[in-house]
């Protein structure tokens, strides 16, 4: 990639078990997982899952809190201190989504609408969470 505008790189979610939580993220919301093999032989300090081409979730251990030292207060961010991540999804994904949330069990918010975002109003969007407690809004634009 050449082109250089600023742009959503990574998010950083502080997990139990990065293994579990790669397989809910590539099980339920169809995400490719990236550097299983490594996290599990110990040469990665975490496994991610891809968002899309250019935006990775890395699922950082808990254990990893204490190193966090670059600004003060940083080892504490182990907590949630993020309210929510939103995925904007096309239609058909949003609903499959959705599905697979329900499939497996995964408590689901009633549907909102018109909701302001990035794009506008979204016209259909639902929370949920993870199994390790991150909140997600998942969206949809007309």
């Amino acid at each position: 990639m050449t082109d250089n505008t600023a742009r959503f790189d990574h998010v950083v979610l502080w997990v139990r078990d990065p293994i579990a939580a790669a397989g809910f993220y590539e099980k339920v919301l169809g995400l490719e997982p990236l550097r299983l093999t490594e996290f599990a032989a110990g040469t990665v300090a975490f496994p991610s899952v891809r968002l899309n081409e250019e935006t990775v979730f890395d699922l950082a251990p808990l254990t990893m809190a204490e190193h966090m030292r670059m600004l003060p207060g940083a080892a504490d961010s182990a907590g949630h201190p993020v309210n929510h991540v939103c995925l904007s999804l096309p239609a058909d994904a949003f609903d499959a989504l959705r599905d697979r949330l329900a499939e497996q069990q995964v408590p689901v918010s009633q549907l909102t609408h018109d909701l302001y975002g990035a794009r506008g109003l979204a016209e259909r969007a639902f929370y949920f969470t993870d199994p390790d407690g991150n909140i997600f809004e998942a969206r949809h634009y007309a």
